[in-house]
């Protein structure tokens, strides 16, 4: 049976995301806290910052926590901003793009396993 579990603000660790300079990725509970079924991880977009085309493995719910930025989804992009909610499906094309002067950021929700990036030339 699975335990409740609270992990507090301090105990998370950023670590930089290898895919793209200026994006930071700390998780929040996954599989490792006893979580069976989904991962909810908080990324930072620093100003300036772009995350390139890319696909993922598993689909992704995003909630945008603070900041605004760009998202392309496919051929389109779409400028989001704090309260805003993304659904991204398995193997949809993506990427972001902050040209402000202030850090986004965003909760991220992914079933547990492995979450490939594949990024596009």
């Amino acid at each position: 049976m699975t335990e409740p579990l609270i992990r507090h603000s301090n105990e998370i660790e950023y670590e930089p995301v290898e895919a793209a300079d200026g994006l930071e990725k700390g998780v929040l509970i996954d599989g490792e806290h006893g979580a069976p079924n989904f991962a909810i991880r908080r990324f930072v977009l620093e100003p300036g910052a772009e995350v390139p085309e890319h696909t993922n493995e598993v689909e992704h719910e995003q909630y945008v926590l603070e900041g605004e930025y760009t998202v392309g989804l496919g051929d389109e992009e779409h400028e989001v901003e704090p309260g805003d909610s993304l659904l991204i499906p398995s193997g949809t094309v993506h990427w972001y793009r902050n040209e402000g002067d202030e850090p986004g950021a965003f909760l991220c929700a992914v079933p547990n396993g492995d979450d490939a990036i594949e990024l596009l030339e």
